[in-house]
């Protein structure tokens, strides 16, 4: 599919191809009429709803596919087509219950965007509230499940072929990503990781998480708040409205972190088509079906990666990586530090623009085949968020430079996290849970050294031979029975 709609010509054309791959190609599109250029959306679109999500993180990349391919792609984001209004309409009276003018004074037949899994209306409330309804498309589930059960076998015969394939874990991979986009195809599950983080944003003035109207969503109806602003795909209208792109940058790095390493809990598909710029300068979030934790180990371990290699500090970022198991033991910290200053120091402090994507990509992935590192699969999504964070940052601010936006927030948090205020209060609940544990300690030696004059403890029970009466008839049927199993061996031995 990918080579008949010409998006496989930049494979072919790359003499750093290898000769199968490029051959594989051009058998592909063999017979089919290319087009001129490149049709990138509408091939993910037709491979199917699996397919578009991966196209929708790479539209957040034009320095990884090229600017040609990122525009296309970003149609993938929220312009593909709807589904009929009238299934629509079932659809939704069906989760809520009731017919449609029960729950909305007016709702506008014409999605106001359509994406993979569903697509969203404007409605206005019986009581007056300006809202958006999503609703998931017809037939979905069955979609995704029919994609997911072809990339399972495919990832299987991969993985089968050992070696390097099977050190990037593809199974392991497809399973995680099954577990997303489960939770993806029910609203209500949305709809909570929307509240939750909707109140750990609070902290963060500048980021804004729209409400969710719990009485009207269900698990394939989910309706929220709605938000007026402009989308963060339109660069020139964002520019025409007098927006501060810079602090619009900042503010969407700085959001990301305290979700990711602050709070554990983070957005995890934040492309351009779900985030807007609010009329007041503050940023704007939406669909929040595929969300990401973190626990609070694996949070400072980050914070200090990204930090270390803000600083140079490549030993102790080298020291994590064989603290986490992430490298095998068997190999030297001081090399690992050694072969990631390789990679850090050409790019510290340079803004994104400057830095060649490309080289620093083929650089980390020859670290991880040389140093034996396995795919984290639990790490893919943040990973796969900070590529596509990094990525809508870049397009707002070209001369953005991540380290320096990053950098007071990081050593603010670990200051506050390995600051001596913070080891005290580890030791005092430490000491609190040690603390509320002694009665019952007392209890059971109490129970297993009683006190004098106490009742004594109740003597050990004697070993009593069980003697079973003969029962001669059972004997003769064992005898008969063996008797017959071994005239039935050599029988059919001869």
């Amino acid at each position: 599919m990918l080579a008949r709609h010409g998006a496989l010509r930049g494979i072919e054309r790359d003499p750093n191809t290898p000769a199968p791959v490029r051959r594989l190609a051009r058998i592909a599109r063999f017979g089919a009429r290319i087009p001129r250029v490149p049709n990138y959306a509408t091939a993910f679109q037709q491979i199917g709803p699996a397919a578009i999500k991966l196209g929708q993180a790479l539209a957040t990349r034009p320095d990884l596919v090229g600017d040609e391919a990122a525009r296309d792609l970003t149609r993938l984001q929220d312009a593909l087509p709807p589904a009929p209004f009238e299934q629509i309409r079932a659809s939704v009276e069906l989760a809520l219950e009731g017919p449609l003018d029960k729950f909305f004074a007016e709702f506008d037949p014409e999605p106001v965007g359509a994406a993979s899994i569903a697509q969203v209306h404007r409605a206005v409330t019986t009581n007056g509230r300006q809202v958006a309804v999503k609703v998931l498309r017809p037939g979905i589930e069955a979609d995704f499940a029919q994609a997911l059960d072809t990339y399972e076998w495919a990832a299987a015969q991969v993985e089968r072929m050992g070696g390097e394939a099977a050190r990037l874990r593809p199974r392991l991979v497809i399973a995680h990503f099954r577990q997303w986009t489960t939770r993806e195809l029910d609203l209500r599950r949305e709809a909570a990781s929307a509240s939750e983080l909707r109140e750990g944003m609070e902290a963060e003035s500048g980021f804004y998480v729209p409400e969710i109207d719990w009485s009207r969503s269900a698990r394939r109806v989910m309706t929220l708040e709605w938000i007026e602003g402009i989308k963060l795909t339109d660069r020139q209208a964002l520019i025409d409205a007098g927006h501060d792109l810079k602090a619009l940058a900042e503010t969407l790095v700085r959001a990301f972190l305290r979700q990711a390493v602050v709070d554990g809990f983070f957005h995890a598909d934040l492309h351009q088509g779900n985030l807007f710029a609010l009329p007041d300068g503050r940023l704007a979030a939406i669909d929040f079906g595929i969300m990401g934790r973190v626990d609070r180990q694996a949070r400072l371990w980050l914070a200090e990666i990204l930090y270390g290699l803000i600083t140079g500090n490549y030993r102790r970022v080298a020291e994590i990586h064989f603290e986490a198991q992430y490298v095998p033991a068997h190999h030297n910290v001081e090399e690992f530090a050694t072969a990631l200053r390789a990679v850090g120091e050409p790019i510290r402090g340079l803004p994104v623009k400057d830095i060649s994507v490309g080289q620093m990509l083929d650089g980390l992935f020859t670290i991880t085949r040389d140093f034996d590192m396995p795919t984290q699969p639990h790490l893919l999504l943040l990973q796969k968020t900070m590529v596509m964070e990094e990525g809508v940052a870049t397009a707002l601010d070209p001369d953005i430079n991540m380290w320096e936006t990053s950098e007071p927030f990081l050593r603010e948090w670990l200051r506050s996290e390995f600051g001596p205020e913070t080891a005290l209060a580890d030791e005092l609940v430490r000491n609190w849970r040690t603390l509320r544990k002694i009665p019952e300690l007392i209890r059971r030696i109490d129970h297993y050294y009683p006190p004098p004059g106490a009742a004594p403890p109740s003597p050990p029970l004697p070993d009593v031979v069980v003697v079973q009466p003969r029962r001669y008839g059972s004997y003769v049927f064992t005898a008969l029975l063996s008797a017959a199993l071994a005239v039935a061996a050599t029988l059919l031995a001869t």
